[in-house]
């Protein structure tokens, strides 16, 4: 018979996008496959939600790699076309600065690379330099870092990893971001705009290698893109077409441990009791999983012990009003990115004058927001949780953005709010498992934390694999749909067949 029996069974707890992704995968590869999630809708942070009136994606907001949701439905038979569509942004993002400057840049590189000169007076042959420099740096290192398990031997034995190990000089790993864009740029704006792909996957350009540089190489280079019907809809899609592939969802189904006999996992315990399998995937955060699910199960410390990525505090923000200098990415830079950081790397707090991020996405979805209105999903990068008075940090942070706002758009914004809803690390974590409401995991403020990220197996628990923002390769939704294809691409080699 071709493919696998029913008895070769595929448990996969949690409904993020990896989670989704990776239950289409095995589900395509002959596997019966049965999602678990705690929560009563599929997504993870990938969800979202409505406030009179308004609709607000209510995580990501920045979508790169589409090719990645396409191949799911090509995988599965599907023309992606009739179920998911998008479109290249022309521009990806306004910068507004303190001293007025504002810069808005163009999906083209040599315009993008132009206005910056046109504005700062840095030259645009080293930003059309640095785009080149980081998109070789890419096709450098994506095929082992980011398409490839970084635990098993094997990912190394490649030709293509050993013509990459004789260029590691190209990485720039000994450098921080931020010093490789000092020597790179002379205008400090130039520089501050390029730091911040740190925060990308929630880490600290002064303290993040100067390899993550490449991050800009996935806007500039291949673009920046807009689901139709929004960020939410790649979770609606991908859904939907495990549906139709035949995945079980089993919604408000909270997994109360992981099932480990004899070295083997063999199936998960629920409130319903325990339901076998011959392979468990865990979406869930990975330091949720070994502390809640696998208590009895060695546990990776070396890796769970790393520092955490940023969390977040989300303003949803439904405004009076439409603003024609906006689009659909906006940000407002700190005037002193460094202290900002320094805040956020010794959990101070929250800085005084934070860098925002504004995604209105009713600039592409007009019906996300009533006519001549838009909703505002405003962003600062806070620290993870680690006990502070979270109710007092959002006060003060809702008081500092809106000045902020109200001074560079020279307009009373509090006034203007109609509808808000709010999002803080302690109800991220509630809601997604994740670590101290960490939105990507670890950080990678290390030079060695590719390397340290958990690894998408065990090494000692047959059927035990991992997906998602908290494992190998990281955080993003690009990163999370790799991280379920290394994940079912693992699961297809190194586990026994069941004949029907």
């Amino acid at each position: 018979m071709a493919g696998k029996s029913p008895q070769n069974k595929a448990i996969v707890i949690g409904s993020g996008v990896a989670g989704l992704a990776v239950a289409i995968r095995l589900k395509v590869k002959g596997y019966a496959v049965e999602v678990f999630e705690a929560n009563s809708y599929p997504g993870g942070k990938l969800t979202e939600i409505s406030v009179n009136g308004f609709r607000f994606d209510a995580g990501p907001s920045l979508f790169t790699m589409p090719w990645l949701v396409d191949e799911l439905f090509t995988l599965s038979g599907e023309n992606p076309r009739q179920h998911f569509n998008y479109e290249r942004l022309p521009e990806i993002t306004n910068y507004f600065y303190e001293d007025g400057t504002c810069i808005t840049s163009a999906a083209e590189p040599k315009q993008f690379a132009q206005e910056i000169e046109d504005k700062t007076g840095e030259p645009a042959k080293h930003v059309l330099r640095y785009l080149k420099k980081n998109a070789e740096l890419f096709e450098l290192t994506s095929h082992v870092f980011l398409e490839s398990s970084l635990h098993q031997a094997e990912s190394f034995l490649t030709g293509k990893t050993l013509k990459s190990a004789l260029q590691l000089y190209k990485l720039d790993a000994f450098r921080t971001m931020h010093k490789a864009n000092s020597s790179t740029f002379k205008n400090e704006k130039v520089v501050q705009l390029f730091d911040r792909y740190a925060t990308y996957n929630g880490s600290d350009p002064y303290l993040a290698p100067a390899t993550l540089n490449m991050i800009s190489h996935l806007e500039f280079n291949t673009g920046a893109y807009f689901p139709n019907g929004g960020m939410h809809h790649i979770t609606k899609s991908l859904f939907e077409l495990g549906k139709r592939l035949g995945v079980t969802y089993r919604f408000n189904s909270l997994v109360k441990g992981i099932i480990v006999q004899g070295g083997k996992a063999t199936g998960i315990e629920t409130e319903d009791g325990i339901i076998p399998a011959d392979v468990v995937v865990s979406n869930m955060d990975a330091i949720n999983t070994y502390r809640k699910l696998l208590p009895n199960v060695k546990a990776p410390e070396r890796s769970l012990s790393e520092p955490r990525s940023t969390s977040g505090i989300v303003f949803y923000w439904g405004i009076n009003k439409s603003f024609a200098e906006l689009g659909l990415h906006n940000v407002f830079f700190s005037a002193d990115y460094k202290e900002e950081f320094r805040h956020l790397s010794e959990l101070k707090g929250i800085y005084h004058d934070p860098t925002i991020y504004l995604n209105i996405s009713s600039k592409m979805a007009p019906a996300d927001a009533p006519e001549g209105m838009e909703n505002w999903f405003a962003m600062i990068n806070v620290p993870p949780n680690t006990g502070q008075d979270w109710e007092a940090l959002k006060a003060q942070a809702r008081r500092d953005v809106i000045k902020k706002l109200s001074k560079i758009l020279k307009t009373d914004i509090e006034p203007l709010i109609i509808a808000e809803e709010i999002l803080d690390p302690v109800v991220l974590e509630r809601r997604t498992s994740s670590f101290q409401g960490a939105i990507y995991g670890g950080n990678s403020n290390g030079r060695f934390a590719a390397f340290l990220k958990p690894a998408n197996f065990h090494a000692s628990v047959r059927g035990l694999y991992f997906c998602g923002g908290s494992a190998h390769p990281g955080g993003g939704i690009p990163l999370c749909l790799l991280s379920a294809r290394i994940t079912a691409d693992l699961i297809a080699k190194r586990e026994p067949r069941h004949e029907a």
